[in-house]
């Protein structure tokens, strides 16, 4: 008998043990919705998440004008890197969604977007601090940039 309740206790630690893990981990995940349109603007200037946490950021686009024409992402810059410097060097990599083959400078950062489109991108959260966002298609940065705060 008492082998029987040693098993089902063995059995009930580890069920528990993994429900609180489960709800651990899923703690730490934190959503982010950021929404961008056709007159250059996104919806939000600061973004505020926990340090340690997994960042689950969705892009959408809620204008009508395809890519082409108004695309947009969403590109987070590593500490001390300024908006205007970056953007300028993109200029010329429509190929690479404006983002440079050298990622050094970036967090993390989505694929560009037109109207009615939306995508989702999974980071760590980086380490304390304020850190530099902005859409780096031409042009667009003087209007679509914020701060991304980690507590």
């Amino acid at each position: 008998m008492n082998l029987i309740n040693f098993e089902y206790f063995f059995v009930l630690t580890f069920f528990f043990y993994g429900l609180v893990s489960d709800i651990h981990t899923q703690d730490l995940i934190q959503k982010v919705t950021i929404q961008s349109n056709d007159g250059m603007r996104f919806d939000l200037d600061e973004i505020k998440v926990k340090s340690g946490s997994t960042i689950e950021l969705t892009l959408i686009h809620t204008g009508k004008r395809t890519k082409e024409e108004m695309g947009h992402n969403f590109v987070l810059l590593n500490k001390e890197i300024e908006i205007r410097p970056f953007a300028m060097s993109v200029l010329d990599e429509k190929e690479n969604g404006y983002v440079p083959e050298s990622k050094e400078d970036i967090i993390a950062f989505t694929e560009v977007i037109g109207g009615g489109e939306s995508t989702t991108i999974t980071f760590e959260a980086p380490p304390k601090g304020i850190y530099n966002f902005l859409c780096s298609v031409p042009g667009h940065f003087g209007l679509m940039k914020g701060k991304f705060i980690v507590d």
